[in-house]
């Protein structure tokens, strides 16, 4: 590791001054660009030199000389800091407004000054002139002056979801999950929920890196170290949503057990979105078999690039819409249930691209059999995919997405007794290819077994069901039956009062569930409250993945080091910087280190 080099206050005759990392390495900084320098650069030779070529000046001033040095032609604006002529304030808002942009579109810090600086300079030369030019050089974009400005913001905004969460009149819901990058690094990304004035806010809160293991108590150790680096109790924490392996983030996983032990009044719920995986388990061998042959068929087409590209060309050649097909993944919920659909819809095409290429899988792939349960299964991953959708939103609540799912299951019970009279409405691709009564009987056996299997297993891994009739008041205050609630029960008296009032019946009617009952925390604060308690737990992992996904624009070839906890902070927060705030504190900080 090399030496650290250290500031000298004679430097400050080269219009320099210090800036310190968190870290204590310290950074030159032109006081007249604001050029941020590496501590390399820390040394009277490069500091000179930056002096006489950019700014034409000569060296040799002492600090107070610079404090009576009259301002360059362009400056108007006194820097408080040093007490010297310092640029516009507006070059340094310039600079923190591209960083904010460049974090929120996941560009690499470097685009700034090899692109859009020389571009700009370019632009600003033929349209607005040479003055114009000079004053736009000095914005200061450099990788180092990106990259700091972006770990500024980011601490910012982290500041204020703190201010928030501490504010909190409720405990804050947790949403956390894993996910391996591309450089084989385990990330594991956490956003919370809580209320605020008259609403409640979903942020993100971390995105850290597991260094070692990836064990249930790692992951608790990584996330109980964020909250006490913060100075912030684990009892802030009301409940947890998680998703992921068993042995990690299950319901009974070393993480559960750490956190009960930390803090037993927490629930643990584990993300509603993927009951694809679920579905598989209880699949019969013939269906399980049937799934496997489409990802050995998917795999042989794309997982080899001649036939790849064999397959491409012999689709465009023949004008067949689907040219790509989907990889089968364990990880993404909607993957499946696409792969099967477009190989359902790409039978006979896929069945002639497999005996072209003389595979061993044509015999399998032409079986009847094997057709009518990949019908089937095609069906079934499709409702599944609509059920995923609708809870693929912020905001979802564990009431409503319980509610969705007790109404899935629901219909098992009639889809069982049409399947039984070999009405198989409600799976298209089943009954767009079932033409003998003889191949109905044998699938509808088969159906209504799995549906019957696939209840029970829901039943039992998400208990699903509705609120119990005493708390249903939540739902609907106005409508719900007083009757339902025990006389000793204390808030009786406010429900009655709460229905009463016509002007909170117009609020209920024109305001969505939560920010209803926000609004009515400062005249029933126990009603709103217990609501809350109800209604604040989240009910899928959906903002994780979402972050997954912003994952792989940060995390690529060129930037496998990149450290992106702030990038991603930046880029997928709601929250925006106080820049006027962050300015402030750094003349501040420049003046202090003189």
């Amino acid at each position: 590791m090399s030496k650290k080099r250290k500031w000298d206050d004679d430097y400050v005759r080269y219009w320099f001054t210090c800036t310190t990392e968190v870290d204590g390495t310290q950074r030159p900084q032109c006081v007249l660009c604001n050029s941020v320098f590496s501590n390399a650069d820390l040394r009277p030779s490069k500091l000179s030199d930056h002096f006489n070529r950019q700014h034409g000046g000569v060296a040799g001033h002492d600090l107070n000389s610079l404090k009576h040095m009259p301002a360059p032609s362009d400056q108007s604006e006194t820097l408080k800091a040093f007490g010297v002529a310092s640029h516009e304030d507006a070059l340094l808002q310039a600079s923190y407004q591209f960083a904010y942009l460049c974090a929120k579109e996941k560009n690499p810090h470097t685009i700034a000054e090899k692109l859009v600086k020389p571009c700009a300079l370019e632009i600003a030369q033929i349209v607005l002139g040479p003055d114009a030019q000079k004053k736009l050089q000095q914005v200061p974009l450099s990788d180092d002056v990106i990259h700091s400005r972006i770990d500024e913001m980011s601490q910012d905004i982290l500041q204020q979801v703190l201010e928030d969460i501490k504010a909190s009149p409720l405990k804050v819901g947790i949403q956390l999950a894993e996910t391996t990058d591309m450089d084989d690094c385990s990330q594991l990304m956490a956003f919370v929920r809580y209320v605020k004035e008259r609403e409640i806010i979903e942020e993100f809160l971390f995105c850290e890196p597991l260094q070692l293991t990836m064990k249930g108590t790692d992951v608790f150790k990584l996330f109980r170290d964020f909250f006490l680096k913060h100075k912030i109790a684990l009892d802030v924490c009301g409940s947890v949503c998680t998703d992921g392996a068993s042995s990690m983030l299950g319901e009974n996983s070393e993480f559960v057990a750490c956190v009960k032990k930390e803090a037993p009044h927490i629930m643990i719920t584990h993300c509603l979105l993927n009951p694809h995986a679920l579905v598989v388990k209880t699949l019969p061998t013939k269906l399980r078999d049937a799934l496997f042959t489409v990802a050995r068929v998917i795999n042989f087409i794309k997982g080899r690039a001649p036939n790849h590209r064999l397959f491409q060309a012999f689709f465009e050649e023949i004008g067949i819409e689907y040219s790509v097909l989907l990889f089968h993944t364990e990880m993404r919920w909607l993957s499946r249930g696409q792969i099967l659909a477009h190989i359902f819809e790409m039978y006979e095409e896929i069945n002639q691209f497999l005996h072209h290429q003389s595979s061993n899988l044509v015999d399998v792939f032409e079986n009847k059999e094997f057709k009518i349960h990949l019908a089937y299964l095609a069906d079934l991953f499709k409702h599944l995919n609509e059920l995923s959708a609708s809870m693929q939103r912020t905001g979802m609540n564990t009431v409503s997405a319980r509610e969705k799912l007790s109404a899935f299951v629901r219909k098992f019970p009639f889809w069982q007794k049409r399947i039984e009279k070999k009405n198989f409405t409600n799976f298209p691709f089943l009954e767009e290819i079932i033409v003998s009564d003889n191949e109905g009987v044998f699938i509808a056996a088969e159906i209504t077994l799995h549906l019957q299997q696939l209840s029970n297993f829901f039943h039992g891994y998400f208990s699903v069901g509705d609120l119990d009739e005493a708390s249903k008041w939540i739902l609907d205050p106005f409508l719900f039956n007083l009757d339902f609630v025990n006389d000793g029960y204390l808030m009786k008296n406010d429900l009655a009062e709460l229905r009463a009032s016509g002007q909170i019946l117009m609020e209920f009617e024109t305001m969505k569930l939560e920010d209803f009952w926000c609004a009515q925390f400062t005249v029933f604060p126990n009603l709103a409250k217990t609501a809350l308690e109800i209604l604040t737990p989240f009910a899928t992992t959906y903002l994780c993945e979402l972050g997954f996904s912003s994952l792989l624009h940060f995390k690529t070839k060129s930037r496998s080091c990149f450290n992106l906890s702030d990038d991603i902070r930046v880029a997928i927060s709601k929250k925006v910087p106080r820049f006027s705030d962050i300015i402030e504190q750094k003349l501040h900080l420049q003046q202090k280190s003189l």
